[in-house]
Formats: structure tokens, sequence, C-alpha cells
């Protein structure tokens, strides 16, 4: 987010740079990005000459100073149909995605959330024979925002997981051991459950560019994102009759107001209680 505003003002001194040279460079990505883009790039700016300023190398933050310009009309989220999910995790199969890509749309993990997964969290056994039994399942504890919080405390959660993403993580975990013998003393153990041939950290844009390609291979039309296998997962769970307080709380909202709000177009409508009801 800030590669676009650092073209603008990247070659400046901090102790020198204007309020001026903010709004400049802030208008400029607002031409080409969308409003939710600006913004997020703008806090990361403002984040970092705050940085900045409590280590003494700047008297004031600028960036607090500009208000955010609005961008360019962003692209609405989709969902996906359950046609085409069952298309997509498909096409995923034997993919560095694969797991990924199932995980992330039969329990609607957030992208950032899932990139940090790692194997400690992961329970494939769940504990059948206790009362009440355990299902297997994932502890969603920690995100690749920043200090690895998630992005609410509600956020922190634990999935039960079907046998769809428990098979699904198994591949991987022979997928991770064939890279492991196979990258040798090039293996960079993280714990991680996804991550590269070399064992490290999954970088968002690879995902992205990976995701399009599996999207092109199960024929879905359009410029999908993996953040729309979470829109997908809310989707799907609202086909099938989950209601949306259970939704919220697999989503890790904190409350139902923001599922209703953020994900309106992929929720059912709830009938009334009685009302056409003819036998």
């Amino acid at each position: 987010m800030l590669e676009p505003i650092l073209r603008v003002i990247g070659s400046h001194k901090l102790r020198e740079l204007t309020a001026g040279d903010v709004r400049s460079a802030l208008s400029t990505m607002a031409a080409t990005y969308s409003s939710a883009a600006v913004t997020m790039g703008h806090l990361a700016l403002k984040r970092t000459i705050r940085h900045a300023e409590a280590h003494d190398k700047v008297i004031r933050n600028v960036a607090m100073l500009v208000d955010t310009p609005k961008g360019q009309a962003g692209r609405p989220s989709r969902a996906l149909s359950r046609v085409q999910a069952a298309a997509l995790m498909q096409a995923a199969s034997g993919t560095i995605l694969e797991a990924y890509t199932t995980v992330s749309l039969t329990t609607g993990m957030r992208t950032e959330e899932a990139r940090a997964l790692s194997w400690p969290h992961v329970d494939l056994e769940g504990k059948p024979d206790a009362d009440p039994p355990v299902p297997p399942n994932v502890a969603v504890w920690h995100s690749v925002r920043a200090h690895g919080e998630t992005k609410t405390e509600k956020s922190r959660r634990t999935l039960a997981l079907p046998q769809t993403p428990v098979q699904a993580l198994l591949r991987q975990q022979e997928r991770q051991e064939g890279w492991r013998r196979e990258a040798g003393s090039r293996w960079q153990e993280t714990g991680l459950v996804f991550t590269t041939t070399l064992g490290t950290e999954l970088d968002a844009a690879n995902v992205r560019r990976e995701f399009r390609k599996i999207c092109k291979d199960a024929k879905i039309e359009g410029n999908w994102t993996p953040r729309e296998l979470r829109h997908s997962f809310v989707s799907l769970m609202s086909e099938s009759g989950v209601p949306v307080e259970e939704i919220a709380r697999l989503a890790g909202h904190s409350n139902t107001r923001t599922t209703e709000v953020v994900y309106r177009r992929e929720l059912r409508p709830v009938l009334t209680r009685g009302r056409g009801n003819h036998g």
C-alpha cells in the first residue's frame, strides 16, 4: 500500500516532508486506486512516520494533518456458487494452494489469518472419546497483521474442521515433507501450515497470482481474489440455512451487524416464522 505513495515522495527526506507533499502523493494514488486502498496507504504512512516520531527522527507526523482523499470506486466483492466452489477445489488439487483454498473456503478464515496459521494450532484428530467429543479443529489466534494480532478480539476463535479440509491438511503435511527433503539445507522451518516450497511464508501477491491461475483452470470467469473465499463461505453457510448469529461467530465478527453490513449480498433473506406455510 505504500508503494504508490513512495513513487511520489520516496526520494524526500523525512524530516523535510510537508503536509502538501503527503496530500500530493495521496491525490496521485487516488487517481488510480480504490478508496479503500488509499485509506490503507494513508494509514500505513501515518504508522511509519509515527514510528520515526517516537524515535525522535521527526518533530511531528505530517501525514496526520492531511485528510484521506476519495479514490476510485472499488469492485464489489462476490461469492462463488456451490458449483463454482466445487470446481475451484478440484482445480486447486495438487497445487501449492490446495489446502489454503479448501481451508479458507470451508472455515471462512481471513486471508491474513490463513497465511499466519501454524501447525501447533491445528488438531486433525480432535478428541472423539471426550465428553462431549471434540472434533478436529484449528485455533485462529494470529494473523500477518501488525504484531501478529487478529483483526478483533472476537477474531480469536477455534473452528471445527469438516473432513474435506482435514484431508486437504493431511495432504499438505505430506507435501511439506516432500518439499523439506527436496530443499535440504535451503529449507527454512517456520512452522507455518501454508508455505512456499522452501518453507517460508506465502507472500500475499504470490497467493493472488496463484489463485487467479486456479480460477482460470476452474473456468470461473472474472477477476477473483482470495478474500472472496471468505465471502463465498458466508454465502454458502447462509444458503444452507445457518443463522446469521452462527455465521458471525464462525467469521469472527464482534456482532451480527458487521456480518449483515459487510456481507449483505451473501446473506439469504430470513423468512418470518410461519409466513408462506401452506402445508
